[in-house]
């Protein structure tokens, strides 16, 4: 079961955290990878980790929010595999600031990586995927989305971006699912990141954190690792338009 052998992933946002766990899993579950983020050379690093688990992998540089640069990425990607079969949206940004202290240009950047970023690159890996009739898009959302999640004090750009993500979802599985594309999100919970490091060193915020989550700790790249291979293998292929929590049971309480 969730044998990715033969398919050809492309991760954005891949360079630490929660997008380097996720090209690592689809390696090992047989995948080749395209490692993207905006440092080539961090990228780069995790190819060699990739190569050194005995499988096929590529950098490439890619700032999101530039159409010019997801369309390079893409074109790279069937250049050197020969199609594309998974897209896992996951770059994001997630600057804390008050939010009467929010600037435009702040909220613009944002909103560009977070929600314009997942856009562009869903609309050209489609492009290709609907060549083969096939493909799966998975996009990391988050439990700050809104609705059926929660809000973050500080994050009101995030949380919109977050909340966009889980609307573009539902409506790309609409469009894409009958052409052979299952589009899913994932919504982590408190992941331990570089990204959330600023609010789990306060021993107390990180208390209160815990406090919420039934399973009694903090989220490892690896938890939405595995969901993203899972949502990207042959046992997904009835599920579409789905928001998966990985939250340790926050949501349920």
């Amino acid at each position: 079961m969730f044998d990715l052998s033969g398919k050809t992933a492309i991760v954005t946002g891949a360079r630490r955290g929660i997008g380097r766990g996720i090209v690592l899993a689809l390696a090992e579950a047989g995948a080749d990878v395209v490692v993207s983020d905006i440092s080539q050379e961090d990228c780069q690093k995790v190819v060699e980790e990739i190569e050194g688990l005995g499988k096929r992998a590529f950098a490439v540089k890619c700032d999101v929010t530039q159409k010019s640069e997801v369309d390079e990425m893409v074109k790279k990607t069937v250049e050197e595999f020969g199609k594309i079969d998974i897209l896992v949206n996951n770059a994001g940004i997630a600057p804390l600031k008050p939010f009467l202290e929010i600037s435009e240009e702040e909220w613009d950047k944002v909103l560009d990586v977070n929600l314009k970023g997942y856009f562009l690159c869903a609309q050209a890996a489609a492009r290709e995927m609907v060549k083969q009739k096939s493909g799966k898009i998975v996009n990391i959302a988050s439990v700050a989305m809104g609705q059926m999640g929660v809000g973050f004090a500080n994050l009101a750009h995030y949380c919109a971006s977050k909340g966009g993500v889980a609307a573009l979802t539902e409506e790309l599985c609409l469009e894409l699912t009958p052409k052979g594309i299952n589009v899913n999100a994932i919504a982590p919970g408190v992941i331990e990141t570089p990204m959330s490091e600023p609010i789990l060193a306060d021993p107390e915020v990180k208390k209160g954190l815990l406090a919420r989550i039934p399973r009694g700790r903090v989220g490892q790249p690896e938890d939405v690792a595995h969901a993203v291979v899972f949502l990207s293998s042959a046992e997904a292929d009835y599920i579409s338009g789905a928001v998966l929590t990985v939250d340790g049971g926050w949501l349920a309480g």
